[in-house]
């Protein structure tokens, strides 16, 4: 950041009055701008034994393999943000979705909420950021090509989940080799 968003003032790095963290501050109006994460929410479809994923149309990792995610808009809940983004994604509409995973990931600042939920039909099609949407078996899920290491870390935990019987909500700190 170089200028204040308030009255377009260079700005200085330094650690406010009470803080304990640098910032960007306007020395002019005396704005202190914060760098916080963003939260991405996300949805693992459901229908019967199978799982929906996206070949992604948008780089980053286009191509590649995903579950319908995003970052949050401003005034939605995660909740609402994971059901729009499967919808918009897959061209699919999840309900009764429940948190699944809270996977943070300090190193990029984000943090992913990742919901699961049963598809209401197994009507879907292609979203502007997919190339191809499709249901896959557990078994036949394409694990050397998934777009992100944090979608492959939930899928796993999925998969195991599956595999025991209950599932649970996971929550796990990310490191930056991981990702």
């Amino acid at each position: 950041m170089n200028y204040c968003s308030v009255c377009a003032t260079p700005v200085t790095k330094k650690i406010p009055a009470g803080d304990n963290r640098l910032r960007f501050v306007c020395d002019s109006c005396q704005t202190i701008h914060y760098h916080n994460p963003k939260i991405v929410a996300g949805c693992i479809p459901e229908w019967g034994d199978q799982i929906l994923l996206c070949r992604r149309a948008i780089e980053p990792k286009s191509g590649l393999w995903t579950f319908p995610a995003g970052f949050m808009e401003i005034g939605e809940s995660t909740e609402q943000a994971a059901v729009r983004e499967t919808f918009e994604e897959a061209q699919a509409q999840v309900e009764r979705i429940c948190l699944f995973a809270v996977l943070s990931l300090p190193h990029i600042g984000q943090a992913y909420l990742v919901f699961r939920g049963p598809m209401h039909s197994p009507d879907f099609g292609i979203g502007e950021e997919s190339l191809e949407v499709r249901l896959f078996s557990l078994a036949e899920i394409p694990w050397d090509q998934i777009a992100f290491p944090v979608v492959k870390d939930a899928l796993r935990r999925y998969v195991d989940d599956v595999t025991r019987g209950e599932f649970q909500v996971h929550v796990a700190s990310l490191s930056d080799r991981l990702t």
